[in-house]
């Protein structure tokens, strides 16, 4: 069992002739630019965008392509105006014609 353990520490661990350990580099894995999903980036932008922050619009707008950035920002806006109809007690029509400024249809 000894001479087992012994041939792993040798793996693991390389001795030098004088019998010194090797010391051991450690690789690094390149570090990976994070990801954004779709929803990330929609509610970054919209809320750039709400907040008037130039950078933080160009920012969001670079996580995504311009598709999918679309596609978030219409489903953030569904979800908005639904979560506003149920508070207030209203049509998402009438909730979003007000939050437009339209006139009631």
């Amino acid at each position: 069992m000894s001479g087992m353990i012994d041939r792993l520490r040798k793996i693991w661990r390389p001795e030098t002739a004088e019998g010194q350990e090797v010391p051991r580099t450690v690789k690094r894995r390149p570090e990976k630019k994070r990801t954004h999903n779709v929803f990330e980036a929609a509610a970054a932008y919209v809320s750039a965008c709400a907040e008037d922050n130039q950078d933080q619009i160009d920012e969001a707008s670079a996580w995504v392509s311009p598709e999918a950035l679309s596609f978030g920002v219409n489903e953030l806006a569904c979800r908005a105006v639904i979560a506003l109809a149920r508070e207030r007690d209203e049509s998402p029509h009438t909730v979003a014609r007000t939050l437009l400024g339209l006139p009631a249809a």
